[in-house]
């Protein structure tokens, strides 16, 4: 299929071959006809795209400390790459999408295959929506037509926070696409409406509908005007959807707002705001968010849980169906505000004079004639085959996979078959970089491929012991990122599995640790007599949204990344663990806390202790190893620098960062296409899994937990 894609690095706008998505569970796949470009948010992404590296970074200093934090823990060159890395990712432009129904997903009841749809899908031919952001489209409303819902609920979402009633006067800045959209809907809710912009044709066309037009470059002062316009009062309300980087929008609309007036702030301006001129007012100002009530909620938008009406009105999905049916009721009339409709094939008409465009409304067409049954993967490149084995594909195309296994696997003598993502344009990006013959979105496509055999999953813990167990069934060796199961019912069906296949292939985890020099030369010195270890890892805080942090998706930061610390210990220990104590920062700690310390008994006597702690300075390293054994002592600091002291055959030293993947990476490939012994041996594995529930049985418990 193809869809618009722009790259962060360059600004430029492309119309890119991918796979067409697949239907998920709680989604709908739909076959756009129409999709409305937003001029207004748009235009800002391309001009940042286009701005050079200097100017990016003004314009997102929290970024700029991020990097410079990096720079301190981890050196200048991992940091540079990832930051080039970052801005090497593709992003898909549009979120205003019509079209038709052609397949539903398990758990959707509302919609039919063929039900005409509007939603936030992209600019693409073929799009995957969960159907909390779908909504019907009324008969009486054209394609073109709905496409204005997204949009128009942003200004909608602003409307109800300001929560105005019959017969006030409310002042709308920025008379754009939204602006326009907005000051319509509130003369519909019998508000007097001023429009504020420096552009006459938009005013002049708000005026047709009732709107009070006024253009600072030619009508004088705003807050003159408005107060001649509410008898000296001031405006009731003020909606700014205008785009500025100073604060002379704020001030002025704090200026002719009546005290105890509403500002709310639906565009992007600078909010450097004076005190004094909201102090004296009392005035109340807020910020809108998109579409409205369950905007960036994962819980609502993927999971599908909507919020009870009669606690929350108004949701997002519930602001769709009301712009439409405002349209149906020829209340808000779009139609004119169309400038232009446009091919998908000629969207340069629309894009490559973006930043001078005097369009009000673009709407891109697409192909009538698309398949309902389009493929799910695309070839990319011609790949020749140099050896039987050693052939990948790779499951998951996220910042794993783009930042750190994908450089290493490059340069390893395995050939890349395909990738799968969700989505199908990272995946195809990293593709088209790397030298993939297949970009797929269906993951079948790598499992019933007999050449294939290593498969490298990277995707959301929740998924790997599922896909893991997919690869055993078709006689695949598979490497997974850690963790390998995320709770015990996982981990025992893939056990089963596993056992079933009398152990036929390989299974790897990404316990790279052990992989790295500053581990292979301490475990060469250290001999088998018991040990007593200090892992500590300053991890960092991850806001509490993050997919990671749910137990049911990411497993937690003790399940997901602990572990990595449980197989070190047990590689350098050369023992299993035996029993775990967990204990967490907190009164009532939660089982996805992220501060705490895990004791770790081992069969051979060796003890290990975990400090796992998200509350610690930026400024210290993120992960330090003590060992202590025999009268002596080896610290590893942030896997760049081992100091030792009491060995013999072994002195200090130092490397650039070096966690051992790219070791890792290499072994593997190695033992796929030549044989051997696993890298990691599973019984191995198998106990740091299990001991990684272990520590959250004990943090319920508080007691120790053996491990079986």
């Amino acid at each position: 299929m193809l869809q618009i894609i722009q790259s962060f690095k360059t600004g430029e706008t492309i119309l890119e071959t991918i796979p067409a998505p697949q239907v998920k569970k709680g989604h709908v796949l739909i076959k756009t006809t129409r999709s409305l470009v937003s001029l207004g948010t748009e235009r800002m992404l391309v001009e940042f795209g286009k701005s050079n590296l200097i100017s990016k970074a003004r314009q997102q200093p929290d970024k700029v400390k991020q990097v410079l934090d990096k720079i301190k823990t981890e050196g200048l060159m991992p940091t540079l790459e990832a930051v080039f890395n970052k801005l090497g990712q593709p992003l898909p432009l549009g979120y205003c999408n019509v079209g038709k129904v052609i397949a539903v997903g398990e758990g959707v009841s509302e919609f039919n295959i063929g039900d005409r749809v509007a939603s936030n899908g992209a600019h693409a031919e073929y799009v995957c929506i969960p159907s909390n952001l779908v909504v019907p489209i009324p008969a009486n409303v054209s394609d073109d037509e709905a496409t204005f819902t997204v949009i128009g609920s942003i200004g909608l979402q602003g409307i109800r926070l300001l929560n105005p009633t019959l017969g006030e006067t409310v002042v709308v800045i920025g008379m754009g696409l939204i602006g326009l959209l907005t000051a319509q809907l509130l003369i519909a809710n019998g508000c007097k409406v001023i429009g504020v912009d420096l552009d006459q044709d938009k005013l002049n066309l708000s005026k047709q509908w009732g709107v009070i037009p006024f253009n600072p470059r030619t009508d004088g002062d705003i807050v003159k005007f408005v107060q001649s316009q509410t008898n000296n009062i001031g405006s009731d309300g003020v909606i700014i959807t205008a785009s500025a980087k100073n604060n002379d929008i704020i001030s002025q609309a704090a200026q002719m707002s009546r005290k105890r007036g509403k500002i709310v702030l639906v565009g992007v301006i600078g909010l450097d705001i004076s005190r004094a001129e909201f102090y004296e007012k009392e005035l109340t100002f807020q910020v809108s968010c998109s579409y409205g009530p369950g905007r960036y909620d994962e819980n609502y938008e993927q999971r599908g849980q909507d919020y009870p009406l009669a606690f929350v009105r108004w949701t997002e999905k519930r602001n769709f169906d009301a712009i439409l049916q405002t349209i149906a009721s020829g209340k808000l009339k779009v139609a004119e505000m169309i400038t232009e409709i446009v091919p998908l094939d000629n969207y340069q008409q629309i894009y490559g004079a973006i930043g001078q465009s005097k369009s009000i409304a673009s709407i891109l067409k697409y192909n009538d004639n698309n398949t309902d049954t389009p493929s799910n993967f695309v070839k990319v490149n011609s790949v020749n085959f140099k050896q039987s084995k050693g052939n990948i594909g790779v499951i998951g195309a996220g910042n794993f996979t783009k930042m750190t296994m994908m450089p290493i696997l490059k340069k390893t003598p395995a050939t890349l078959k395909y990738i799968a993502s969700a989505g199908g344009v990272s995946g195809t990006s990293l593709a088209q970089k790397y030298g993939f013959e297949y970009s797929t979105t269906n993951y079948n496509d790598i499992l019933q491929d007999d050449l294939v055999d290593l498969v490298m999953i990277t995707t959301r813990h929740n998924n790997h012991a599922q896909l893991v167990m997919a690869c055993l069934q078709h006689q695949k060796n598979v490497f997974v990122e850690k963790p390998l199961a995320i709770d015990v019912q996982q981990l025992d069906a893939l056990w089963n599995l596993y056992e079933q296949s009398n152990f036929q292939n390989t299974i790897t985890v990404g316990f790279n640790r052990r992989f790295s020099p500053h581990a292979t030369k301490i475990k060469k010195v250290l001999g088998t007599a018991p040990m007593n270890i200090i892992a500590t890892m300053n991890a960092g805080a991850i806001p509490a949204n993050v997919w990671v942090h749910d137990m049911l998706v990411g497993g937690g930061r003790i399940i997901g990344e602990a572990c990595h610390f449980m197989d070190l210990i047990t590689y350098f220990t050369g023992s299993k663990i035996k029993a775990v104590c967990m204990n967490a920062m907190g009164v009532n700690p939660a089982e996805n806390t992220d501060n705490a310390s895990i004791l770790l008994k081992y069969e051979n006597g060796s003890t290990g202790v975990i400090n796992y702690f998200a509350n610690g300075s930026k400024a210290y390293s993120k992960e330090r190893i003590e060992i202590y054994s025999q009268e002596r002592t080896a610290i590893i600091d942030n896997f760049r620098k081992t100091e030792v002291y009491g060995f013999k055959g072994l002195q200090s030293f130092s490397t650039k960062l070096d966690k051992g993947h790219k070791a890792q990476f290499e072994a593997l490939i190695h033992q796929v296409q030549h044989g051997g012994s696993p890298i990691i041996p599973f019984d191995e594995i198998l106990n740091t899994t299990k001991a990684s529930f272990a520590a959250i049985e004990s943090l319920k418990s508080g007691s120790w937990i053996a491990v079986k």
